[in-house]
């Protein structure tokens, strides 16, 4: 076997076409990382209909794709390269699954054909591998939406990929792919598989819990959350499927574009600054404050939060201090948009209170503003499989406060007043009382040890997390996918 390594990459969002999480920033930098190695990576993804297809080059050919008991489905593939790579990108394109207003649902819920959606995605890619003459050493699956890849390569497809290996990475285990038995004839695997050491769950199918049987080789995105969901607080009911697959288990930290996340580059912030001249961000913190209607102060301590208002990003726990935090002389900027009564709560907060704003929405400018605005970032994740946004602070030189979870604990070394060390602040019981004192605490250090908050600001500033470092850690797997392919 050559060094150079084939890879066909399949995720259902891809940063910069389409994104609603960790996963699409993974699909759009891990394969440029890898390309770097020396390795050749193809990516496919669907192509939503906000994604402009006239920027795209049309397949000449259209691509027919097997779907069991309901039939050969054609789609059209349009293709373009990842931004500031030779990777190439193909778009699966199939208005029936893929021409609607959300990825995988709307205001009503999700999708009720998801499962069809996505394991149409799945056949599509290997599909359009055999159209391409790429014979992949590895195929890379993401979630549950591709995880019935690994199964399909070794049972629908065998003859095709006889000698590939498949990876599956799990970016979040909260979302497995349960649904009908009767997506096994769809996929054409046999009913063999419908047991519950791989696709049977509840007298229906998981198949996240299919995949991570039969891949070769499975990853997550830290070393902590790998641990954690080996465990029944954060396994979903996987936890003793996962226990029994461990040898082939590993955990692998996501990187950073430190191209776009760099302080010392960042063109939406009002003034650039590294760690040897911070000067800048004291602008960038009187920008954040006449942006949001904030008092201008550059004594008051300014905590920031970027994400969605969701149960598992700890919005409750937000919420169940933020009225006792704002007693404190503390400013509090949030972004971000998810449930309803979360966004009518901080925004009827930010009405009553001068030291605290919200902009319920995205945008990605003003996440750049927050980051560099702010004196300190919020993360009281109840789990983070790897979480980007207290790596972004750090290179920003805004201290996270964050639950130990996942990522978070990998990530963020705590602040010891003894020695003044750390690069954050964390704390461990998923509680509005833990976050309050920690909070606090964190404020203290900000207001009262101005010397040992810089220290750590220039400490966290030289913290390094590369999608290069990330990448050589997947080649290892590949190789071991490799080994594993051969020995079975």
């Amino acid at each position: 076997m050559s060094d150079r390594l084939k890879i066909l990459f399949t995720a259902s969002e891809v940063v910069p076409f389409e994104k609603t999480g960790g996963l699409a920033d993974v699909a759009g930098a891990l394969p440029k990382a890898l390309e770097k190695l020396g390795h050749e990576v193809v990516v496919v993804m669907p192509r939503y209909y906000n994604i402009d297809k006239s920027q795209l080059e049309m397949l000449p050919a259209p691509l027919g794709v097997p779907m069991g008991s309901l039939g050969e489905f054609w789609a059209a593939v349009y293709t373009t390269k990842l931004p500031n790579s030779s990777v190439s990108i193909y778009f699966i394109d199939y208005e029936v699954y893929f021409g609607r207003s959300g990825l995988y649902g709307d205001s009503s819920g999700g999708y009720i054909d998801n499962d069809k959606r996505f394991v149409f995605l799945s056949k599509a890619a290997l599909q359009l591998s055999k159209m391409l003459h790429f014979t992949p050493d590895i195929i890379h699956s993401h979630d549950w939406h591709t995880a019935a890849q690994p199964l399909l390569a070794k049972t629908r497809f065998v003859h095709d990929f006889a000698n590939t290996a498949t990876v599956l990475t799990i970016h979040n285990l909260q979302h497995q792919g349960y649904c009908e038995k009767s997506i096994i004839d769809v996929m054409e695997v046999g009913w063999e598989h419908f047991n519950s050491y791989e696709l049977e769950s509840l007298d229906g199918v998981n198949l996240l819990k299919g995949g991570i049987a039969v891949a070769d080789a499975v990853t997550t995105v830290s070393k902590k959350y790998a641990q954690e969901i080996q465990t029944p607080e954060f396994g979903f009911g996987l936890d003793g499927h996962i226990r029994a697959h461990n040898d082939k288990l590993f955990g692998i930290l996501n990187g950073v574009d430190y191209d776009e996340w760099n302080p010392s580059k960042d063109s939406f912030i009002a003034k650039q600054y590294d760690k040897e001249s911070m000067q800048g961000k004291a602008v960038c913190k009187a920008d954040l404050q006449q942006h949001f209607g904030l008092p201008k102060r550059d004594d008051v301590a300014l905590i920031g939060f970027v994400g969605r208002f969701v149960e598992q990003k700890g919005i409750e726990l937000i919420a169940g201090v933020l009225h006792k935090l704002l007693d404190r002389d503390i400013q509090i900027v949030m972004l971000g948009t998810g449930e309803s009564w979360a966004e009518s709560f901080f925004s009827e907060v930010a009405s009553t209170r001068e030291n605290f704003a919200v902009h319920v929405g995205y945008s990605n400018a003003l996440a750049h503003k927050i980051e560099a605005g702010s004196d300190m970032f919020l993360m009281p994740s109840i789990f983070e499989p790897c979480g980007l946004n207290q790596i972004y602070s750090l290179r920003y030189g805004t201290l996270p406060i964050v639950r130990a979870a996942g990522g978070l604990d990998d990530t963020i070394v705590n602040f010891d007043p003894q020695y003044q060390r750390g690069n954050g602040f964390k704390f461990y019981d998923a509680t509005a009382d833990a976050l309050f004192h920690t909070v606090i605490w964190a404020v203290d250090v900000y207001s009262n040890q101005r010397e040992a908050f810089q220290k750590m600001q220039h400490f966290a500033m030289s913290e390094h997390f590369s999608w290069e470092d990330s990448a050589r850690e997947y080649e290892k797997v590949y190789r071991f996918a490799l080994e594993q392919k051969r020995e079975a």
